[in-house]
């Protein structure tokens, strides 16, 4: 399982420590939610930020792009340039999906598809061979801090059997991120589900505890 820290639950105003904070206890993706005011209400960092966090941490960490933006296939170059190595688009945002994706990876960086709660499965699967990974929103796009939505599980175990299915027939393997509600208390039944990459935004960073000791009680409860 891999654990994506969100930087948005971070304190902003130390985001460079924060990120630093999250590397140093182990964790080696930073999920980067990436909103236009547009697409989704809410609008957050771009480019020139990134650029500097990877200038701060190096070339380690993975950067996770979630790009919540109206304009990703005339944008995405912007956030390789700025050091991301992963970008995910989404599906509801994107007039040309499949040349975007397939833009994406020629660029260098590995692409993935979103899927809104309300979003049908089915959107995924048309591209499932063009990806690395397929985020499943378990909340609605475009602010932290909101409930869990259960009925993702029938999304998620869809997307587990159609994977399986075309990694057995010798393509591509593919993760299943999920992000929305995610801590320590569901992580585990996500597992179950097929989920293999979580992003985790409270659970990890607040005023509680550090991120490693957050960090620790997560893999306790994978334990």
């Amino acid at each position: 399982m891999i654990i994506a820290p969100s930087v948005l639950t971070a304190d902003l105003a130390d985001l460079g420590n924060a990120c630093g904070e999250a590397v140093d206890a182990g964790l080696d993706w930073l999920h980067l939610d990436i909103m236009d005011g547009n697409f989704v209400p809410n609008l957050t960092f771009g480019p020139p930020v990134i650029a500097k966090l990877r200038k701060a941490l190096g070339d380690e960490p993975t950067f996770d792009a979630h790009l919540m933006i109206e304009n990703a296939e005339e944008s995405f170059q912007q956030y390789i340039d700025a050091g991301v190595n992963h970008i995910s688009v989404h599906v509801e945002a994107v007039k040309h999906l499949h040349r975007c994706l397939t833009a994406i990876r020629a660029a260098g960086a590995t692409a993935g598809v979103t899927l809104n709660p309300g979003t049908p499965v089915e959107a995924a699967l048309e591209v499932l061979s063009e990806i690395d990974l397929v985020l499943v929103m378990s909340v609605n796009p475009g602010f932290g801090g909101q409930s869990f939505i259960p009925t993702v599980e029938s999304k998620i175990r869809r997307l587990r059997e159609a994977i399986d299915a075309q990694v057995a027939a010798g393509g591509r393997p593919v993760q299943i991120q999920v992000d929305g509600g995610v801590k320590a208390h569901n992580i585990a039944m996500l597992r179950e589900w097929g989920v293999t990459n979580c992003v985790v935004g409270s659970g990890l960073f607040n005023d509680k505890a550090s991120v490693a000791d957050n960090l620790s009680i997560i893999h306790q409860a994978l334990e």
